[in-house]
């Protein structure tokens, strides 16, 4: 049984904490997929300090995900007008594979219908391994994009819808 610690917008030291989690978790898994220099710079554009605080203001729903008070990773999603946009969803190495997907996608799910929201929606790398496992939930692929992000980087993305 896994819960969901929300974040709150004024938490300075769990604020600090989800960013140190982000970070760990994304330099261990993205370093490969996009190289150290550009997971430099999406670690600094996305998962600082200030970029998450930022994220709260702007309505992101950020979420340690935890089992038995361990931290076992982190959600982040935020509403759009006709769907739950799903930004982040990452476990620890360690923590993959063991079957949690399927109650944080309850929890996603539960999110979206409060807000009576019908899909949930996602960007996936192109080259990240995952996209098998979010088609195997019933995920399906909509469109391909590219997009700039800044010092001549981009993410060269998926966007995958799932109806709920």
């Amino acid at each position: 049984m896994i819960e969901f610690k929300k974040l709150k917008e004024n938490d300075l030291p769990s604020i600090n904490n989800m960013s140190k989690v982000a970070t760990t978790i994304l330099r261990d898994y993205y370093d490969k997929i996009v190289g150290v220099k550009q997971n430099d710079y999406m670690l600094n554009k996305f998962q600082s300090v200030s970029s998450i605080e930022r994220q709260l203001e702007d309505g992101y729903q950020y979420y340690f995900i935890v089992s038995d008070n361990v931290i076992l990773g982190f959600t982040a999603f935020y509403y759009k007008k006709d769907y739950l946009y799903l930004s982040k969803l990452y476990l620890y190495k360690e923590h993959r594979g063991k079957g949690y997907l399927k109650e944080i996608l309850s929890f996603l799910k539960e999110k979206a219908r409060i807000n009576n929201l019908k899909m949930i929606k996602l960007n996936v790398n192109k080259y990240n391994p995952t996209i098998n496992i979010y088609e195997a939930v019933g995920f399906k692929r909509i469109k391909a994009e590219c997009n700039d992000i800044g010092s001549g980087y981009y993410m060269d993305d998926y966007v995958y819808c799932l109806e709920i």
